[in-house]
C-alpha cells in the first residue's frame, strides 16, 4: 500500500431493490485519494455524490466493492473502530455549518476534541490555534447567533480541523453563501492545505475556483468521469 495513498475505493457500488427490481446509485466506482490532493466532484442534484460521500466516511456500507483508509478495510472495522477512525481523521463540512447555539465558538470547535478524550485545556488550546488559522481568533466567546454566514462556515472548517485529519470532506461547503464569502472559503481551504498538507474531497457546483493542480471528476448517472478534458472512467 502506497503510504502517500489516503483513501482508496475499488470497483464500489451501491444498489436498492424495489419491487424486485435493482436501481442501482453508484456503479463501479473507483478513486484514489493522496495526500495534499485536493478532488472536486461535480454532477447533477441525483447523481449519486452524496451517497458516495456517506459509503466512503463509513456512514453507510455499498452493495459491492471495498474502501480502505490508511490502507485498512472499511468492513473490517467494527462501528466503534469506524467512528474512531471518523473522529481522529476525517474532518467533515457540511452545506450547512451545524453549529450548537447554546455553545460559544471555541466550544463549538472543540467538540471533536473533547469527543477524542483531550482534556478541556488541551481541546481549547488547540481549538484556538485552529481559530487563528481561519482568522477568527477574536470571535471565540461569540456565538452562533452573532456571526455573519461566512464566519459560521469557518467555524465549521476550524471544527473539522481541529483533530488534524487527513482528509476533511466537503458536501456543497459554501452553498449558503454569497460570492464574496465564497471565495473566502475556498481561498481558506486551498491555504489550509498548502500549510497543513490536509487532502481535501470537495461536491461542488461553483468549479470558479478550481486550479491547475486540482483534480476534477463528475459523478454521471451513478459512475465517477475523470473531467479533465473529456470524460474518463476511472480505474
Amino acid at each position: 500500500m502506497n503510504k502517500n495513498i489516503i483513501l482508496q475505493c475499488a470497483n464500489l457500488t451501491k444498489s436498492f431493490y424495489k419491487k424486485k427490481e435493482e436501481i442501482k446509485i453508484l456503479s463501479n466506482i473507483s478513486l484514489k485519494v493522496h495526500r495534499g490532493d485536493i478532488i472536486f466532484i461535480t454532477g447533477k442534484s441525483g447523481s449519486g455524490k452524496s451517497t458516495f460521500l456517506h459509503l466512503l466516511s463509513g456512514l453507510d456500507n455499498p452493495t459491492s466493492g471495498r474502501i480502505l483508509f490508511d490502507g485498512i478495510l472499511l468492513s473490517s472495522m467494527s462501528s466503534n473502530e469506524i467512528a474512531k477512525l471518523r473522529n481522529l481523521k476525517l474532518g467533515f463540512i457540511f452545506q450547512f455549518h451545524h453549529l450548537l447555539l447554546d455553545f460559544n465558538v471555541l466550544e463549538n470547535v472543540s467538540i471533536p476534541s473533547l469527543i477524542s478524550k483531550k482534556s478541556t485545556k488541551e481541546s481549547k488550546e488547540k481549538s484556538y490555534e485552529i481559530l487563528k488559522r481561519v482568522h477568527l481568533e477574536k470571535k471565540v466567546n461569540k456565538y452562533p447567533s452573532e456571526l455573519s454566514g461566512g464566519e459560521r462556515q469557518r467555524v465549521a472548517i476550524a471544527r473539522a480541523l481541529v483533530n488534524q485529519p487527513s482528509l476533511v470532506i466537503a458536501d456543497e461547503p459554501t452553498s449558503n453563501l454569497d460570492k464574496n464569502n465564497e471565495k473566502i472559503i475556498f481561498d481558506l481551504i486551498f491555504e489550509l492545505n498548502s500549510t497543513l498538507n490536509t487532502s481535501f474531497l470537495i461536491v461542488s457546483h461553483n468549479l470558479s475556483f478550481i486550479k491547475k493542480q486540482h483534480i476534477l471528476f463528475e459523478m454521471k448517472h451513478g459512475q465517477l468521469f475523470n473531467n479533465k478534458n473529456q470524460y474518463k472512467k476511472t480505474h
